[in-house]
Order: C-alpha cells, then sequence, then structure tokens
C-alpha cells in the first residue's frame, strides 16, 4: 500500500535529490552553459536542504515493504555527508571556472552521487543497497575524468572505474551467494538465519567490495593515483561525503545482515585484519610522498584503517565512536583540501609539499589555520581529532581488540611525523614565492572548518550525547 507519510519519513532526503537531479538535467538542456555559474549554488542549496529534511525526519522510519528503512544512525551519516558535499561542491566552482571546465553537469553528478549515498544509507536490502552503490560509483567514475583535456584526470578515472567495476562484482558476487545460502536479499532475514561455510564466502566477497569503497588495505591502491589525478574539488569530494557515507553503511551491514555469534566472529577477524594492514599501509606509504594530495591519499587509507577498528568493536561499542570519529575526519578533509584549492601560483595549483615554505610569513591566518587541521587530523590533543581516536581507541579497549589498539598507536606516531613535516616546512622553513589571490569561499571554508575543530573539542558533549542516541537507535 502507498504510504506517502511511511515515504517521506524514510527517503524524503532522496526524494529531494532525485527531483533536483532530474529538474537539473531538464534546465541544462534547455539553457546550455547559461545554467553553468548558477547550477553550482543551486546544486549546494539542494545538499543542504537535504541535510535539513534529514535532521527534520531524524528518527527515519520504514517504506516499500522493508526495501529502505532510516534510523537515526543513518540520519547522523546523511547529515554529514549532505553538508559536506554541498561544501564541496561550493569549493569547486573557482577552481573549474579557472581551468574552463565549468559545466552544470558537475553539480548534477554530485547531486547523484549523493542520491547514492543517501540511497544506501536507507538500504535494508541487498537491491536497494546495490542499486545505490552503483548510482554512487557511476558518478564518480565521471567526476574524477571530469577534467577530459588533462591525461591525469582522464587516467584516474579509467583506474577507479576498471578497479571499481571489479569491487562491484566482488560484492555483488558476495550478496549472490548469501542468497544462495539464507534464499533472502533482506538484512533482517539474513540476520535471522543459521550461519554456514557458504554464508561465510559471501560475506567475506561482500566485506572486500566494501572495503573498495572506503579505500581500505588490500583495496587501497586506486587511491594515491585517484587523489593525485582527479580535479582538487573532486578529490575535496571523495575524501568527505562518500567516505562518511560508505563507512557507516560498512557498519550497518555487519551490523544488521550478520549478527550471528559465528559471522560476527569471522567478520570481526576479517575487519581487524583490514583495519590492521590499512593503518600500517597508510602511515607507512605516506612518509616518502611529496605530492600533498597524494599524501592525503595515503592519509585517509591510514583513517579508514582508524575507523573499522570502532566497525570491528561491535555495535555496542562502536557505533557512536565511529560516528565522531569520522565527523573529525571529515571537517579536517575539507578544510585541509580547501587549503589545497586556496593555494596557485602562474605555473598551476600548488601540490608539492615543499611549496608551502615559510607559509606563516606569508599568509599567517592560512598558515595557522592549516596548522589546527594537520593537527586535528594527526589526533594530537590539541582539536576536536584527537576525541575521535580517543572515541576508537576506547571502543577498541571495551571490545578486547588489544593487537588493534597497539596497532593503531605505532601507525598514529609514524603518521605524526609527516604531519609535523608540513607544519615545520610552514613555519620554519624558508620562504617560498607568494600565491595568488583565490575565491574567498575556498579560504573561509578553511577557516571556519580550522574554528569548527577547535570548538568541537571544547563543546563535544551535544555531538557526543547526538551520536550516542544514533547508535541507540542501530542497537535496539
Amino acid at each position: 500500500m502507498f504510504d506517502l507519510e511511511a515515504i517521506l519519513t524514510t527517503i524524503a532526503p532522496e526524494m529531494l535529490l532525485a527531483a533536483a537531479g532530474l529538474l537539473g538535467v531538464t534546465i541544462g538542456a534547455i539553457f546550455g552553459d547559461r545554467f553553468n555559474g548558477i547550477s553550482f549554488k543551486l546544486g549546494a542549496l539542494v545538499l543542504f536542504a537535504a541535510a535539513v529534511l534529514a535532521g527534520y525526519y531524524w528518527e527515519g522510519g520504514r517504506a516499500f515493504d522493508g526495501l529502505v528503512e532510516t534510523t537515526s544512525f543513518a540520519n547522523f551519516a546523511k547529515i554529514v555527508s549532505f553538508v559536506a558535499g554541498g561544501v564541496a561542491l561550493l569549493m569547486a566552482e573557482g577552481f573549474l571556472r579557472r581551468h574552463r571546465t565549468m559545466r552544470y553537469e558537475y553539480s548534477l553528478l554530485v547531486i547523484f552521487a549523493a542520491l547514492g549515498m543517501g540511497i544506501i544509507l536507507s538500504a535494508t536490502n541487498f537491491m536497494t543497497l546495490y542499486l545505490g552503490v552503483e548510482t554512487l560509483s557511476l558518478s564518480s567514475y565521471v567526476l574524477a575524468s571530469f577534467h577530459r583535456d588533462s591525461p591525469r584526470s582522464a587516467e584516474a578515472g579509467l583506474k577507479y572505474f576498471v578497479l571499481g567495476a571489479l569491487a562491484s562484482g566482488l560484492l555483488l558476487y558476495g550478496m549472490s551467494l548469501v542468497y544462495g545460502f539464507t534464499g533472502s536479499t533482506s538484512y533482517e532475514v539474513i540476520a535471522s538465519s543459521d550461519a554456514s561455510m557458504g554464508l561465510m564466502f559471501g560475506m567475506v566477497l561482500m566485506i572486500t567490495g566494501l572495503a573498495f569503497k572506503v579505500s581500505a588495505a588490500p583495496m587501497h591502491v586506486w587511491t594515491p593515483d585517484v587523489y593525485e589525478g582527479s580535479p582538487s574539488p573532486v578529490v575535496a569530494f571523495f575524501a568527505t561525503a562518500p567516505k562518511m557515507a560508505s563507512m557507516v553503511v560498512f557498519a550497518i551491514v555487519m551490523y544488521t545482515a550478520f549478527p550471528q555469534a559465528m559471522a560476527f566472529d569471522n567478520w570481526q577477524m576479517i575487519i581487524g585484519i583490514i583495519a590492521a594492514a590499512s593503518m600500517l599501509i597508510g602511515a607507512i606509504g605516506a612518509l616518502p610522498q611529496t605530492n600533498l594530495k597524494r599524501l592525503l591519499g595515503y592519509s585517509s587509507i591510514a583513517n579508514m584503517g582508524y575507523a573499522l577498528v570502532a566497525v570491528a568493536a561491535g555495535v555496542q561499542f562502536g557505533a557512536g565512536s565511529l560516528l565522531i570519529f569520522m565527523t573529525a575526519y571529515v571537517i579536517a578533509s575539507l578544510g585541509l583540501f580547501g587549503g589545497v584549492l586556496s593555494m596557485r601560483r602562474e605555473g598551476g595549483m600548488v601540490e608539492n609539499i615543499d611549496e608551502l615554505s615559510g607559509l606563516i610569513r606569508r599568509q599567517p591566518g592560512l598558515a595557522t589555520a592549516l596548522t589546527i587541521l594537520l593537527v586535528s587530523v594527526s589526533g594530537f590533543p590539541l582539536a576536536f581529532g584527537f576525541l575521535g581516536k580517543l572515541a576508537v581507541l576506547e571502543a577498541g579497549w571495551n571490545a578486547g581488540l588489544m593487537p588493534l589498539i597497539i596497532i593503531l598507536v605505532l601507525s598514529s606516531v609514524i603518521a605524526m611525523y609527516y604531519y609535523l613535516r608540513i607544519v615545520k616546512i610552514m613555519w620554519f622553513d624558508e620562504q617560498a614565492e607568494d600565491f595568488e589571490s583565490v575565491d574567498a569561499w575556498v579560504t573561509l571554508t578553511v577557516y571556519v572548518t580550522a574554528l569548527v575543530s577547535v570548538a568541537l573539542l571544547i563543546f563535544i558533549n551535544p555531538l557526543s550525547e547526538l551520536a550516542a542516541s544514533a547508535a541507540a537507535s542501530l542497537i535496539s
């Protein structure tokens, strides 16, 4: 039976995004390039409105005979993902205009990618999940190669597409195995089924496919190349909104579809191994990097490893910690990529770490803000990122994951080196040549994210209570 109220409480943000995307395609077809400029602002407005709707329908609902169900846990991730997507879209406008690649299709692709994020977060059935995964993935492949005249961008898009297709195939094959041994694609039915060897094989294949989506080892190989080759605003989007949504979906699938004792014991060990590998590969791989975007790519791999520690801790200990950590990561990443976008010279964008030399003497405000964000993403106790990593440590401790805690601390110490190296270059090295001025919105984003990182360190209680409330909806 068609129940409009149930549909609205469940997928109102996705309905808005779908309608806006289709309307945008129609308007773009009619007005062409005249729609380019306004499309970015309207697209960001739609994403912010979708975040508001997710907050308005905070408790969520269930619709379409259980194909979709939204909880507070999913809505928390939707709010962060949609806001991050809107900010990343606004940051992209000036960059694309300077590179003469400003097209209304860009904002539409971001909207459709956000639609995919919303679908996977509300999915309670493998069919719905795969629909959302492909909606997000196909939009992302095009975004990665959006700068059509750039060989680097084309290469990044091709690598992302080929490896993404492999991961999607593994994910789909895993789903088919789970269906074959349980007779259903519903999370609820699968959760009530007896664990079996066939179910375990399907679950492992699904974990492999999901690991690609969050760039966790050993499915991480695309990340540094795609981060380096894709246009900077595209990477700012990839590093924030889809990462938040995909990691939360990873947790939802594990917590709700495979809670059986035998399945939990198996996937906890597998995810623990993936988390350990991600933390070490990300931390060590970043050490020799000289390209800032490539370094942030390895940093992302390490941070996804930290987040997977919270997933491995289980729903009782890890759900709330995961939301806090991922929120801290998204805020810091938005600011850091805003920093990349705010630095430009006549020869092109500033991407080499050494080009930041003496930044404190040229732009003290920007250097200070970037320092705060680097401190936050490193987990040093002067910004919000410290509380995010502390929440993950506490979750791992409560779940008895001591080997992972040791690796987390070790990789954090290694990572501290390359973060502090950037700070040292900005504050103490000889001054390099000045940057050209860029649009104020990007620089404002850097300052705001730095201030938010400090503010949330001091006023963490409301966010912690909100995350705990969201996690409780998943447990119940």
